[in-house]
């Protein structure tokens, strides 16, 4: 058992309770504990599920369709004419297998960016993952009324059906919004207690935009937008000028630093959401996580879009923070396999606000875990999930068990719900 936030157990045992996690320990204590059936996975590592701070279900499909580009603003021009094209049906089956995804690949809680207002009740409820769906709003292309954009995001989202996740707002980045947009969402966030992601300080594009009034990214949007908001400061700075930092902010991204900007981060209590495949097609300036790190800004991990992740060569290219995690292994062999794994579980939680709730195994905790195969000690266990590939053998949510892999469903034949829909 590997609770995250408390030492590895050998022989270890979890209890579950209803939707809950009731107690984790050694077997031989939690066996005296109850006289329900017991059912022993073998040998197995047990974690608590993953949480993706920062995804994008609705490109699923669009993985190997757009080839890396020479400038950031390329690939913007080149997602806006493939998303033109597509159907509302190309986009919900796309939505659909990404979170299968991420269910075969042991995430159970998910920061995603919503783009499909009015198909979003039912793909939500299409699914059992935790989907906290954040509402992307932007406005520049449509000139639209920043006030009226945030009306309807309201609409939208309290006519959401109850759901395991949660809701929140997703103004798309600075250079994609208005100030007025950005100072509208603060002000809502910060009446409804909801959470803010929004991408930021993400390429060299943006920073230069902001800064300097040059760039790519500038001279592309100098006649789509106005322009005085740049030449005033990062876009950390912006985005605390507009309000953005007052609400719990996930700041996707956030490769570009200046000046105070991680302190500021920090003193705010916002996040930074890394993701490493999406970072790495886009060669973008080295993420300075020890500069975070040291300012004390949480780190997570998102899994980004599979419209900006590299095709594999070994096998199909999944929505996956477990390759997420080797991408990051990969480029920082230093980086410790337990530090890691706090950036999919502990961190990320916070970042939600369901610190003690998903993310570690524990009692009073949701019983959401993934199971993987390990034969060895308790010392190599987190290396083996960041090195695991493929499917996890099963993943449980609520009590329940939600992705069970070929193969295994005789393993879990003491489980009460071999009923369930494995979706092979």
């Amino acid at each position: 058992m590997v609770p995250v936030t408390a030492p590895s157990i050998p022989d270890g045992a979890v209890w579950v309770s209803g939707h809950q996690i009731r107690a984790v320990g050694p077997y031989s204590e939690i066996r005296e504990m109850t006289p329900d059936p017991v059912t022993d996975l073998g040998e197995v590592a047990v974690f608590p599920g993953l949480v993706n701070a920062h995804a994008h279900f609705d490109y699923t499909d669009m993985a190997g369709l757009l080839v890396p580009p020479r400038e950031f603003p390329d690939w913007i021009k080149g997602i806006l004419t493939l998303k033109s094209q597509w159907t509302d049906a190309e986009f919900e089956e796309s939505w659909l297998r990404g979170a299968r995804e991420q269910l075969e690949s042991g995430t159970t809680t998910v920061a995603n960016i919503e783009t499909r207002a009015h198909q979003l009740a039912g793909l939500r409820a299409r699914t059992p993952l935790r989907v906290f769906s954040f509402l992307e709003m932007t406005g520049i292309r449509s000139g639209r009324d920043p006030g009226q954009i945030v009306a309807e995001a309201v609409e939208v989202l309290k006519s959401l059906p109850p759901n395991r996740g949660g809701v929140g707002l997703s103004p798309h980045a600075p250079y994609s919004t208005s100030p007025e947009l950005l100072r509208a969402v603060a002000a809502l966030a910060r009446e409804e207690g909801w959470r803010v992601t929004c991408h930021v300080a993400e390429s060299e594009p943006e920073f230069d935009m902001f800064m300097y009034r040059r760039g790519s990214l500038f001279s592309w949007l100098q006649n789509q937008r106005p322009n005085d908001d740049c030449g005033l400061g990062s876009p950390v700075q912006l985005v605390h000028r507009h309000g953005l930092l007052d609400s719990p902010l996930l700041a996707v991204h956030v490769n570009c630093l200046w000046g105070d900007d991680a302190r500021r981060l920090a003193a705010r209590g916002a996040s930074v959401v890394h993701c490493p495949r999406s970072h790495a097609y886009f060669g973008h300036p080295r993420f300075q996580r020890e500069t975070l790190t040291e300012a004390g800004v949480p780190i997570c991990l998102g899994t980004d879009s599979l419209a900006s992740t590299r095709v594999a060569r070994e096998g199909p290219t999944t929505l996956s923070l477990i390759d997420e995690l080797r991408e990051l292994a990969s480029r920082d062999p230093g980086l410790l396999p337990r530090r890691m794994l706090a950036e999919v579980t502990v961190n990320p939680a916070r970042a939600l606000g369901l610190k003690s709730v998903v993310g570690e195994l524990r009692s009073g905790a949701l019983a959401d875990f993934l199971v993987i195969p390990h034969a060895g000690s308790t010392a190599s266990v987190e290396e083996t999930l960041v090195h695991h590939r493929g499917p996890v053998a099963a993943t449980m949510i609520g009590g329940r068990w939600e992705w069970i892999a070929p193969g295994w469903a005789g393993v879990l034949a003491g489980s009460s719900n071999l009923d369930v829909d494995s979706r092979p």
